[in-house]
Order: structure tokens, then C-alpha cells, then sequence
């Protein structure tokens, strides 16, 4: 039956590539030495030589030979080509990844998408409600669209929908952004509708790929590498102040797996520093928005960064210099400040209250400019088109009560995630109330850097993945491997913190 074996679409994007500096890291077309200039708009993906239609090759990249599909939708406006810098207006940004989402009809199940690629699973990692089917996500009347329905599915009541580039196509620095309108209304609690990027070390899903990974974004040799943030209970401050519902515990995070700490020989993606260490790895998060609605009842979104190791009570430095909250009218900090296995510097703002479908169904830009590092790293979000907060780099900076050391600015290749689903987890669940099915519609996703700092790919030189993600295959595929070494059998790599090399 169609609801079981829907046909797939043949891949109708309209895209070409003619903008980008020659000789940046454009996925895996690099190696060909220039931008390869083609676009059509009705076509037949071959599988191009490679194991999987479209082109995808072992890794789960677009192969160097994908060369009928670029990076820039030939549907985006030309003035949509260049913007200038959220932080700074004479920083000039350049269009290096778009989809307008306009041919109708698109499917995201695997192969089906150069870019795309729907997951087919529960997402326990936070208890959702339902199930996330490639079947709840297409293209229609010019947006892409993620319905949230009352159906039962693998056992469960309802059914949502996750898409990602991961693996596909990854972005190191610059601003992305995207024209969305919320699903259901700005008064009904209990939708979690969000767009969000991640590390293309790990794969939101996929368990085994996340442990000691996520949410670490960490470069140096001490206690935050280590489990608990601990050893033999010290520091004590690592032990108290925490989480309220463990005990006041800060930590239940099993370490940085592939940490600045690892042993030489031991398994590790790479690269090392100049002293013979390997540079610490992970999958940072960075959130453009998740979608909730406030007490009283008025639509907001947390625009938010997680982190890991912890800073104690979850306090960093959010001083005026290193939070800058541009209109507190309508913006405050979120009084979610983390738990024992993330910690979050968060805003939440009002959204503009008719960009929802059960009011006008007008469509509001969302998005979030960042700089990675550290020194002069930030991140700034937008909300309803105009800069919501920035976060400064200092306030991420050493934590002597927790003995831990400054955290950079993610500078691993990012991926980006849309999702719609459920969870109390997140909030409240008016289930009586939500007016199902509910649809999150995205008009667009564009993805600029600055002219002279493209950065795309999601294996780049200093921070390659494809090795890595090669070796370990199975952890990035199989959704019912929910841990590294339990599930999957996997040796945890030895740390020289803790004396093991």
C-alpha cells in the first residue's frame, strides 16, 4: 500500500552552482578544481557509480561524481546571493548553501535527496511521543512540510518527522537562517518544533554515535574530559550544586571520548596539535530556535547553545559583555540553565504572534551567525528577523571551582536538523487541545560565511570525520545501538588524565 511503500519522487531541485570561490571545500566537489556549473529541473537520479541511489557513496556523502546537483537552488533570488554580517555591517557574506524547497512532491527517504535524508525511528533519547517517519516530511506550495498527526506508527499514537544534512553537507562558521511558519497556534502547549545543527561526528538518533560526545565542545587535558567531571570526588564542587533532581549532582556525562587526552594509538579522527596531542573532538549543538509557548500563554522560541564539561551550578559568565540581550522587552534568559548531561546558555523571546497556521500562516526568519574558536568567537540569534542575543566567547571561559578550561565556539562541521515531535521532556502536552494533524513549514534554509572564510564540508582538513565515521559505520546506521561501548562493543579510548596510556 502507498502508506507503506510511498513512491519516491525523483529529485526535481532546481540548483546550480556558479558563486562560490573556486577552490573552497565544497563538500566532496573539491577535488574537481572548479565550480561545476549545470542545473535541470526534471531528471532521473542515477546511483553515478556509487552503492545508493543519488550518488551516495559508502560514507554517506555526496559523491565528487554528484555533479547534476550543486549547492545554490537556482530558485534563490539573486538578491539573496550576499548579506552583510549580523555583528559586523562591513563584513560582507556570501550564499553558499540554499533550497527553496519549491518543486513539489519531494521525498527524504534515503537516497532520494542529495542533501536530505529523513530518519526512521523513535527518538527516545527524550522520550518523544511519536515516531519520526521519513512518510511525515514533503514539499508543498513552495515550503518544505513536517506534519505531526494522530496516527499510530510502530506502536505509538503519533507520528512526526526529522530531516538532516548530516553527513551530506556541513558548514563550519557563518550565519544560516530560515523562513518559517510554527505549526498549530501561539496558545496550545505541547509542540516542539525546532531547527537546529550539530557536530557531524554524531548522528541525532543514533545513540551509540553520541555517547562522550555530545554535548562536548572541548579542547584540553583535565578533569572535564572524565566522567562525572570527577576523580576519587574531587573537585567537590563537581559534586554539589547540580542537578537538583540527582542529588545536586553536576555531571552523568561518561567523558569526552575523543578528548585532547586520548592516548597515542588509540582510536581518534584527527588531527593532532603541534605538541603531539590530539585535538579534542565531538558534536557540539547549536540551536536556531526550538518553538514553545510561554506562561501566560504567548509564542516564544529558546534560541540556545549546549555544552559540555559543566560549569559549576551551570553558571557561566553571563555578564552584559558576554550576554548582550537585544530587546529585554521581549527577550529574557531562559530559567533553564542545564542538568547532568547537557548544560544550555539560553535566550527566550516572543515570536511574532500571527506566523503560526492556526493564525495567519505568515512566515518569520529565524536563524543564527556564528564565529567559531576562541578569542573573538560569538554566536548571535535572530528571531522574526532581527538579532535576538549574542553570546561572547569569554563567557564560556575557565571554571577554577570545577577545574575546567575554557570551551571554544564549535568548530567542528556542522549539519542541520528541522524535527517535529513531542516530548514532556520539553514542557507540558496539551493533547486535548492540539489541533492535529500540525504542520512546521519552512519556506527556505540559506547558509552564508564570509567571503573570504568559506568553510563547507563535512570532513574539512582540520577537522575531518570521513574516517572516522567510515571505521564506525554501524553506530551511524542502526538506531537500536543506543550506546558506544554497551550496545555497540566498543572500546572507550584510553585517557592520560586519568594515567591509562
Amino acid at each position: 500500500m502507498w502508506q507503506d511503500s510511498p513512491p519516491r519522487k525523483s529529485i526535481q531541485r532546481s540548483i546550480f552552482l556558479n558563486e562560490i570561490p573556486t577552490g573552497a571545500n565544497i563538500l566532496c566537489f573539491q577535488s574537481a578544481g572548479y565550480p561545476i556549473i549545470t542545473y535541470f529541473r526534471q531528471a532521473k537520479i542515477p546511483t553515478l557509480g556509487a552503492y545508493n541511489i543519488g550518488g551516495i557513496n559508502s560514507s554517506g556523502q555526496v559523491s565528487q561524481n554528484f555533479a547534476n546537483f550543486a549547492l545554490i537552488d537556482v530558485d534563490t533570488p539573486q538578491s539573496a546571493y550576499t548579506r552583510r554580517s549580523w555583528n559586523d555591517g562591513s563584513t560582507e557574506m556570501t550564499l553558499v548553501f540554499s533550497d527553496e524547497f519549491n518543486v513539489p512532491g519531494r521525498t527524504f527517504w534515503p537516497g532520494d535527496d542529495p542533501y536530505w535524508e529523513a530518519v526512521d525511528l523513535h527518538y527516545w533519547e527524550t522520550n518523544n511521543l511519536e515516531w519520526y517517519s521519513p512518510l511525515a516530511i514533503t514539499t508543498d506550495d513552495g515550503a518544505l512540510v513536517i506534519t505531526l498527526s494522530k496516527k499510530e506508527t510502530h506502536n505509538l499514537n503519533y507520528q512526526g518527522g526529522m530531516v538532516s544534512t548530516w553527513n551530506k553537507f556541513c558548514f563550519t562558521g557563518g550565519y544560516v537562517e530560515a523562513n518559517v511558519s510554527l505549526p498549530g497556534t501561539n496558545n496550545i502547549v505541547g509542540l516542539w518544533p525546532a531547527i537546529w545543527t550539530m557536530g557531524n561526528l554524531g548522528r541525532a538518533g543514533y545513540g551509540a554515535s553520541l555517547e562522550g560526545l555530545w554535548p562536548y565542545s572541548y579542547d584540553a587535558c583535565d578533569v572535564g574530559t572524565v566522567a562525572n567531571q570527577t576523580v576519587d570526588g574531587k573537585p567537590v564542587a563537581a559534586t554539589e550544586g547540580g542537578d537538583p533532581s540527582d542529588g545536586g549532582v553536576l555531571s552523568f556525562l561518561p567523558g569526552q571520548r575523543l578528548s585532547r587526552c586520548t592516548c597515542s594509538g588509540e582510536s581518534h579522527p584527527g588531527p593532532k596539535h603541534s605538541d603531539g596531542t590530539f585535538v579534542g573532538r565531538a558534536a557540539p549543538e547549536i540551536d536556531m530556535f526550538e518553538a514553545q509557548i510561554g506562561s501566560p500563554p504567548v509564542g516564544q522560541v529558546s534560541q540556545s547553545a549546549q555544552w559540555a564539561p559543566f560549569n559549576h551550578e551551570y553558571i557561566w559568565l553571563n555578564t552584559s559583555e558576554n550576554e548582550v540581550i537585544a530587546n529585554p522587552s521581549i527577550s529574557q534568559q531562559n530559567t533553564y540553565a542545564g542538568g547532568v548531561l547537557q548544560q544550555a546558555t539560553s535566550v527566550v523571546t516572543e515570536t511574532n504572534q500571527e506566523c503560526y497556521e492556526g493564525e495567519t500562516g505568515c512566515f518569520s526568519v529565524y536563524g543564527f551567525e556564528y564565529v567559531p574558536g576562541f578569542d573573538d568567537a560569538y554566536i548571535t540569534w535572530v528571531s522574526n528577523d532581527k538579532v535576538s542575543w549574542t553570546l561572547n566567547v569569554a563567557g564560556l571561559a575557565a571554571d577554577p571551582l570545577v577545574e575546567i578550561s575554557a570551551r571554544p565556539v564549535s568548530q567542528e562541521p556542522m549539519y542541520i536538523i528541522m524535527n517535529l515531535g513531542m516530548s514532556y521532556n520539553f514542557g507540558a502536552v496539551n493533547l486535548a487541545a492540539l489541533p492535529f494533524p500540525v504542520h512546521l513549514r519552512v519556506d527556505y534554509i540559506r547558509v552564508y560565511q564570509p567571503s573570504n572564510a568559506v568553510n563547507i564540508g563535512c570532513s574539512p582538513k582540520d577537522f575531518p570525520t570521513e574516517n572516522y565515521i567510515n571505521q564506525y559505520m554501524e553506530a551511524y546506521t542502526d538506531p537500536n545501538l543506543t550506546t558506544w561501548r554497551d550496545d555497540y562493543g566498543q572500546p572507550w579510548p584510553k585517557n592520560s588524565f586519568l594515567g591509562q596510556c
